[in-house]
């Protein structure tokens, strides 16, 4: 059984005219999701399956959610002995530890502030975070550089009074550097009194904070309250068509906002097990045994895996047991779609959203796909294209995505504020709306179709050029593993189209084969698109949530006055 009519007065709909209708979420009073539903699982059917964790050593470990509240309960006693409560920020760098999906439900039951943090952050990243969100506590998966960061920052992060390493044998090892999380959490008592009073977790308090990718500045921190977990029920159940007693694998890092659509919210409100992806490595093959031996019913991942599934034989590995494909994080390239569709059998249904919110477009399923299109508007929100001045665009028309009413009808899901950050909150809200500064133009049907980060697009010899379309051209190409296009400044035009490639395996960098590729754009899509600018890499620069970084080749590039 799932939690689903819990929240939801209706969960079947129709079509997506009705969805959209009629879609609606009951925000039970106080919710909280460790109590309303980890625990209220663990009363009704504790056995029920909640996580698969899959180690370095290739270990499968199976939790039910008798176990998980009873852990979680332990976890939460050790916080609290650490002085954590209420409004309390720790940060967590976890990597797929089981420990990360108790440390976030133990927190929320204390009514504390989480920070998923990645693995991969350096010192300066740090102390940078724990800085302007006041962190009081750091839990850490043991890792040899994770170690060494924490150590590097530490003199540098005076308000953090404890820091927990999550391994075996902490203390013979470490002596009392750190704090044995591990052994303190199985020590401690499972019995957890709910804090009261005062120290009771209210739902407008912050649940969590994701810092942004920072893909064009330093990092924002994004709050996101209480009822956060309820707006990922459209995210698990109506767009990843997680099943009850199904598998759900999603592919992330407990230090990504991806974690929190795709590992841990909305797919234990919609009763789906989750799979944790605890390896270190990601080498299609390796992946393709894991999904063979788990045997997920529901599977997501960015479009980065997708190509470099498609360039592997897909014939070794078992797609069976998956009824639905998803991806979000950038847009998906329709090469990548029509190779996956032919090997695996699968369609993958893209969606769109940010950290600030759950899913906002996504192909959900009712209405076929059209390839490059990000799909249709989820129910939560009011989303619009409206041009600079806030005006609504005619259909066809690129513009900018809004989420409309944000201020006067908060849906559950969108973030509540950049904490000490007006100058982002004055530029991200106005009118009533809340501008996602991305750009897309509307058809005739209502898909949107994305166009890039407002930043991203191309301005050369008057036009106006997103990236998508020409890195969707480029990956038609057999040569092109994956692509960034970018503007490179041009003395003439202001701005050139630039590509830079990384190549398939078997390929080698020549003067031919850039003239190739951009012929081949040139027949593929308009010809005024192709990329006057061809650089081959070794690897794009990404986030550390596998995002590329676009903004960083334009930095370059301007840097040398050319590409």
């Amino acid at each position: 059984m799932n939690l689903l009519s819990k929240f939801l007065p209706r969960i079947e709909f129709d079509s997506y005219a009705d969805f959209k209708k009629n879609y609606k979420v009951n925000v039970p009073e106080n919710f909280n999701f460790g109590y309303d539903v980890v625990d209220e699982y663990a009363r009704i059917c504790p056995e029920k399956q909640a996580l698969i964790h899959v180690d370095e050593s290739d270990v499968i470990t199976r939790y039910n959610f008798g176990q998980i509240k009873r852990l979680s309960d332990q976890c939460a006693n050790v916080f609290a002995s650490c002085g954590i409560g209420r409004g309390d920020v720790v940060m967590m760098m976890m990597k797929e530890r089981p420990e990360a999906w108790l440390i976030i439900i133990a927190l929320a039951k204390l009514g504390a502030t989480v920070i998923p943090a990645t693995y991969q952050l350096t010192p300066k990243d740090i102390i940078y975070r724990c800085a302007c969100a006041e962190v009081k506590m750091i839990c850490i998966a043991e890792d040899e550089d994770v170690i060494r960061h924490v150590r590097d920052s530490r003199d540098a992060c005076p308000n953090v009074e404890t820091i927990a390493l999550v391994g075996d044998d902490v203390t013979a090892r470490f002596g009392d550097e750190f704090l044995d999380f591990r052994a303190q959490m199985y020590a401690a008592s499972a019995d957890f009194v709910r804090p009261v009073g005062e120290r009771a977790p209210r739902p407008d308090d912050t649940m969590l904070i994701y810092f942004s990718s920072g893909t064009t500045g330093m990092p924002k921190m994004i709050a996101h309250n209480f009822t956060y977990p309820l707006g990922h029920i459209t995210t698990a159940k109506y767009w990843q068509h997680v099943e009850d007693d199904g598998i759900h694998f999603t592919m992330a890092d407990s230090g990504w906002a991806k974690f929190g659509w795709g590992k841990i919210f909305g797919q234990w409100i919609a009763g789906s097990a989750l799979v944790a992806f605890d390896t270190g490595r990601f080498h299609p093959d390796f992946l393709m045994r894991i999904i063979g031996e788990v045997r997920p019913t529901t599977f997501c991942a960015p479009p980065t895996v997708y190509r470099f599934l498609i360039k592997e034989d897909l014939s070794k590995g078992d797609f069976s047991s998956i009824h639905h494909c998803t991806t979000a994080g950038e847009p998906l390239n329709p090469e990548v779609f029509y190779r996956f569709k032919e090997a695996a059998g699968l369609e993958i249904h893209e969606g769109f959203g940010q950290s600030e919110t759950s899913v906002i477009v996504a192909n959900f399923g009712w209405d076929p796909i059209k390839l490059g299109s990000t799909g249709l508007p989820s129910p939560l929100y009011d989303i619009d294209i409206v041009d600079d001045a806030g005006n609504p665009c005619e259909d066809g028309t690129v513009g900018r995505i809004v989420v409309r009413n944000a201020s006067t009808d908060h849906p559950v899901g969108l973030f509540t504020d950049y904490r000490k950050d007006p100058a982002a909150m004055e530029k991200a809200w106005r009118d009533g709306m809340y501008d996602t500064g991305d750009l897309a133009w509307r058809d005739s049907d209502g898909y949107l179709w994305f166009e890039g980060r407002s930043d991203d697009v191309i301005k050369c010899s008057g036009y106006r050029i997103g990236p998508f379309e020409v890195e969707s051209a480029l990956m038609t190409h057999p040569s092109v593993l994956e692509c960034a296009v970018t503007a490179a400044p041009d003395p003439i035009r202001g701005q050139v189209v630039k590509a830079t490639v990384v190549l398939a395996r078997g390929f080698i960098p020549s003067e031919e084969l850039k003239k190739e590729l951009q012929n081949h754009v040139k027949k593929v899509t308009a010809p005024y698109k192709y990329p006057r600018i061809v650089e081959f890499t070794a690897e794009l620069p990404k986030t550390t949530s596998g995002k590329i970084r676009r903004t960083e080749i334009r930095e370059k590039d301007a840097g040398r006055g050319q590409a």
